[in-house]
């Protein structure tokens, strides 16, 4: 966990690759609350018996799944002193390369790309990288915008 005290030490950060969360295992559970919680019931993610017959040989997340842990991950990675809070405002450029079978464990990346003065604070683009235990390829790649508010 890296803690800026301030904009200003975050400010020096950027451009820098601020670390890795631990690893989190998506189960068979979580994806289904997360179905439940959302009205996608999708038989990909939901039907073990019909995707284990898919090209993928098992259930997998929703991309918007492995999206929502974001915050999460990324709060496993850095956070900054001194300011009242953090909003999210946004999101560049989200792909999902690569599936998340069910029972994966995932990880993100974090790599601060710009901070600027907007939005009644700083706002802070951070590209977050979810990659998959054993995968060759990322599930998940967004930069997130989020303003920090002092």
């Amino acid at each position: 966990m890296k803690v800026f005290q301030g904009i200003e030490e975050l400010q020096r950060a950027v451009g820098t690759h601020l670390g890795h969360s631990g690893w989190h295992t998506i189960g068979q559970r979580q994806i289904d609350t997360f179905a439940d919680a959302t009205g996608d019931h999708q038989w990909i993610h939901v039907d073990a018996d019909k995707a284990a017959r898919s090209p993928f040989g098992s259930t997998i997340a929703h991309g918007y799944l492995t999206l929502s842990l974001v915050p999460m991950l990324v709060g496993e990675v850095y956070r900054v002193e001194g300011v009242r809070m953090g909003v999210n405002y946004g999101a560049n450029k989200l792909r999902f390369p690569s599936p998340v079978p069910v029972d994966s464990k995932v990880r993100a990346g974090v790599e601060l790309l710009s901070l600027a003065p907007g939005g009644g604070g700083h706002q802070a683009t951070v590209k977050v990288t979810i990659e998959r235990e054993g995968g060759d390829k990322p599930v998940c790649v967004v930069e997130t915008l989020t303003v920090l508010v002092p």
